[in-house]
């Protein structure tokens, strides 16, 4: 599982990678707001149609 500093350590990286492998993603779903990582865990899980743990999977692995 993924700590609240590798979370946001290469966000922005990270949100590129997601962007290429997963087109559907905009800007404002992976918008990150400090502290607010398990609503923007929740908006992927609506758009991936994904769990938690999936979706904390896929980042960790970027």
């Amino acid at each position: 599982m993924i700590n609240g500093t590798e979370f946001k350590g290469n966000w922005n990286e990270a949100k590129g990678k997601l962007k290429q492998q997963f087109a559907m993603l905009t800007d404002n779903d992976l918008l990150l707001v400090e502290g607010k990582q398990d609503e923007l865990i929740g908006r992927l899980q609506i758009k991936l149609g994904k769990t938690k743990e999936e979706i904390r999977k896929i980042i960790s692995q970027l």
